[in-house]
């Protein structure tokens, strides 16, 4: 499937921002007793300026397939720890045909273009076979209430 994947900045694919919106709130705000107002307007602050912090939207034939954020902080027991990727979303029929992948490198790719050294994410502990085999390091374990790991990875 990645052959005729596409990952843009959703400053330039703005129709997707309410699919984008949607997926981080169900995923991870509503769980936490969030609106979908509060996440919209996080997001609108993300793709308010131009370069970093930054969204991105993965699509396959004009179908939204994926999403990424990297903001300056997504740590809340650690927010001296950044910048950091986070909100990685796959969706359910796409999911093991490499999105997840691609969205990942290209965030880090856009990382290093813009000067940063090094970047973090937090990640349920059922995943450290996805994030350590590429090229994550599990720095930290049983953060916040989600008992999440803590990765590193350097860019350069």
């Amino acid at each position: 499937m990645t052959a005729g994947l596409n990952i843009r900045d959703l400053r330039e694919v703005p129709q997707y921002f309410d699919e984008v919106a949607d997926r981080i709130w169900r995923a991870w705000w509503e769980p936490d007793g969030r609106t979908l107002a509060e996440v919209e307007a996080a997001l609108r602050d993300v793709i308010a300026r131009p370069g970093f912090p930054f969204s991105l939207v993965a699509t396959y034939e004009d179908q939204f397939a994926g999403t990424i954020t990297s903001i300056s902080s997504d740590i809340a027991a650690r927010p001296a720890l950044g910048p950091c990727l986070a909100a990685l979303w796959v969706e359910p029929g796409v999911r093991g045909q490499g999105v997840a992948g691609q969205l990942l490198e290209t965030a880090q790719q856009r990382l290093i273009e813009q000067g940063f050294e090094r970047v973090y994410l937090t990640a349920k502990p059922r995943l450290r076979g996805y994030y350590q085999p590429r090229g994550w390091t599990r720095i930290e374990g049983d953060i916040d209430a989600d008992h999440l790991d803590v990765y590193v990875r350097t860019l350069r």
